[in-house]
């Protein structure tokens, strides 16, 4: 199994150790064929990088993006995966189709349309304008959904007997036991906020309003590209995301694992 495992590891990590290594060349050694492997300490890419990029203010724009949308998710496909999982209403299965139907579409189809509601809001480069159409998540429902199918329905019936009620029963029985869930679909949705691009693209095209990875796209030249420098940015914009997986892997992990538990 390891045998396996340690070169899968290998070829997965390449890339990432490949974009150090860029970051570190300058733009010649960069581009030279066949390539360079050994990185020449030219850590002046990344002093290049914060001269291209208002990279505060984009990092900023990107965290409070990655928050509003997180915490948004993590409000509303919990309850409404409860109500899809537990509660008993006319055209629930109807309903629910629709919300699966929503995954099965492209993404880019929407872009004209909420373009059009963000521009009569007057939401155009603005902060609002990439959280809000972020912060629900059909695929968040559906996964939440699964995990409250896989609790055992006991724990429901006996507090419904000691009079609680249905909001009652969510938020203190049920919530707490999908805790690992929860936590998962932080994770993606943290991650998916993070690295979002087109949306943010789009939307914003004032360089003090985009997200890092937005921004990125900006030293992207027509005829040329800086790689060393791009891959400076893109390797400062990868770290905190690295950081937050790492510390909840296990959390992670364990939601994914027990998502498709029915008991």
């Amino acid at each position: 199994m390891h045998a396996v495992l340690i070169p899968a590891s290998l070829v997965m990590v390449a890339p990432f150790l490949w974009q150090v290594v860029t970051s570190l060349k300058s733009l010649s050694s960069a581009t030279r064929v066949p390539p360079s492997l050994l990185p020449e300490g030219r850590w002046e890419n990344y002093g290049r990088m914060f001269d291209l990029l208002p990279f505060g203010d984009q990092f900023l724009n990107t965290a409070l993006m990655a928050a509003g949308r997180t915490a948004g998710q993590i409000l509303l496909c919990p309850l409404a995966a409860y109500a899809f999982a537990r509660l008993r209403f006319p055209g629930r299965g109807v309903l629910f189709g629709l919300f699966l139907s929503v995954l099965m579409v492209p993404p880019q189809l929407f872009i004209l349309p909420q373009y059009e509601i963000m521009a009569i809001l007057g939401w155009l480069n603005s902060l609002q304008a990439i959280v809000v159409p972020g912060m629900f998540s059909a695929f968040g429902v559906f996964l939440l959904r699964q995990f409250f199918l896989g609790l055992p329905p006991e724990l429901e019936e006996a507090a419904r007997l000691d009079g609680a009620g249905p909001l009652r029963i969510y938020w203190s029985v049920m919530l707490p036991l999908a805790r690992p869930g929860v936590i998962a679909l932080s994770v993606l949705a943290l991650l998916w906020s993070w690295n979002d691009l087109f949306w943010p693209l789009v939307v914003n095209t004032d360089p003090e309003k985009m997200t890092l990875s937005a921004g990125l796209t900006a030293l992207q030249g027509q005829f040329q590209t800086d790689y060393p420098v791009l891959m400076a940015g893109s390797l400062l914009a990868s770290l905190p995301m690295i950081a937050v997986f790492v510390l909840l892997q296990r959390q992670f992990i364990q939601g994914i694992a027990h998502t498709g538990v029915k008991g």
